[in-house]
């Protein structure tokens, strides 16, 4: 039984990392309440199917072959396109044309591989954005974490308009205050100002948060560093999900600076996510919470969320 009102949300979550699979290669996965398996063809494109072949269901991502564009399982050798359809049984002259493999669309972009799920399979809605940074010279190498985390994606993204907790869960001496939290159909922008104090003072920056879907997020840190984090929350079914945190950090002066610097901030911004992890596995999901004047934009955002839900209705609650 699922512990919150949410089924799996769709849109665009990363899979994997490109370098994780190399042509002709092949990776079981488990994403979605789904088994699946992940390919690239010769040619190197990705490809993303459901796991068991139609025949007599053996997992084609334990031991499927790659050969051209097609992927060959394990089991029997028959054979499917990048469409999912069957191409070739090598015992037989005819095809099935009934043998289908659900598949789904794939990019591969800022670095990361990236699949659209919807549970009725409706093709994508909107596009991953291309970040510049990801191919700036002037930016590190990706700083990478992974963590799952038995919550639903809904739960942990609630975190990105509730600026008051940094205080209490990671004692954090200054909040953060919103200036604009704005939404665009699946996109959704927060603006805040964040002081830090530092031994020389407090410094002002900036926390920007841009949404594009549940899926795809980055955040923009000013002030004491200049990073963007890009999180990837996905869910593997509706009580865990596998939330990486991939940093990018302004090159300074000398490498052994950026690393310094680099080294501190992607450990601070990982310690506050394994101090949220306690709460978010033990906590209730309020459909009407008691909210304070000053709290943040906590019913905006669930109205937002609502919209990635296709399997039944979601709780007008909930919104």
């Amino acid at each position: 039984m699922s512990r919150f009102p949410f089924p799996l949300p769709f849109g665009w979550f990363q899979i994997a990392y490109p370098e994780d699979f190399g042509p002709r290669e092949v990776l079981p996965l488990r994403y979605f309440d789904r088994e699946l398996a992940l390919w690239r063809d010769e040619a190197g494109e990705a490809h993303l199917m459901d796991a068991f072949c139609p025949h007599l269901g053996a997992h084609l991502g334990w031991g499927g072959k790659v050969l051209g564009d097609s992927i060959e399982c394990p089991f029997h050798g028959w054979r499917f396109d990048t469409a999912g359809h069957n191409c070739d049984i090598p015992y037989s002259d005819r095809i099935n044309k009934q043998a289908t493999v659900g598949t789904y669309p794939v990019v591969e972009r800022n670095g990361l591989t990236m699949a659209w799920y919807h549970p009725q399979g409706a093709a994508p809605m909107w596009e991953v954005p291309e970040l510049p940074e990801c191919s700036d010279d002037g930016f590190s190498d990706y700083y990478k974490s992974s963590y799952h985390v038995k919550t639903a994606w809904q739960e942990m993204a609630e975190n990105t308009v509730d600026l008051a907790h940094f205080r209490y869960v990671h004692g954090t001496d200054e909040v953060a205050v919103v200036e604009t939290y704005e939404t665009d159909g699946p996109r959704a922008k927060m603006i805040s100002v964040q002081k830090y104090v530092t031994p020389r003072g407090v410094v002002e920056g900036h926390i920007d948060a841009y949404q594009h879907g549940p899926g795809f997020s980055y955040t923009w840190f000013t002030g004491i560093v200049d990073a963007i984090l890009i999180g990837t929350p996905t869910p593997v079914h509706e009580n865990l999900v596998q939330t990486r945190f991939n940093f990018k950090v302004r090159k300074l002066a000398d490498a052994r600076a950026t690393s310094s610097v680099a080294d501190a901030f992607v450990s601070e911004i990982n310690k506050q996510l394994t101090e949220d992890i306690p709460i978010w596995e033990h906590k209730a999901h309020l459909v009407k919470p008691a909210l304070a004047d000053t709290d943040g934009p906590f019913m905006k955002f669930r109205k937002w969320a609502a919209q990635f839900y296709a399997d039944g209705e979601v709780p007008a609650a909930t919104r």
